[in-house]
């Protein structure tokens, strides 16, 4: 039962994650389009997906009540994401010499499970087990 409820919640977690990607994209290209320069688009389109994703990560993920000491700390979830994304993809391409437009697959599927696992931790106070 235990596992099913992780499986779920992880799936969750992705929806999560796509939804904010496309938040993301139709903030920025608005605000572009409307005449924002596109690195003050991209800055407030990733602040309010980033806004919008820790309330969706706390109410539809993991059902928790948001909190400003958990909003604080959920820019950690985020720093450790982009760090070891940016590291893997150094290592496939630059030391292993895999192919630039396919490395950062194999790259998600090592990053998601560490970020959902950080993410609940932040969120819940619990380690994924």
């Amino acid at each position: 039962m235990r596992k099913s409820r992780l499986n779920n919640e992880f799936f969750r977690f992705i929806a999560v994650g796509l939804s904010n990607t496309i938040n993301y994209y139709v903030i920025y290209t608005l605000l572009f389009w409307a005449g924002c320069p596109y690195i003050a688009a991209h800055l407030l389109g990733f602040v309010t997906a980033f806004i919008i994703s820790f309330f969706l990560n706390c109410f539809f993920v993991y059902g928790v009540k948001p909190t400003w000491a958990k909003f604080l700390k959920f820019p950690l979830t985020q720093v450790i994401n982009m760090g070891l994304q940016t590291l893997l993809l150094y290592i496939f391409v630059d030391i292993f010499g895999w192919n630039e437009i396919l490395s950062p697959l194999p790259v998600l599927l090592v990053t998601v499970p560490v970020t959902y696992s950080i993410t609940r931790w932040v969120l819940t106070d619990k380690e994924v087990q």
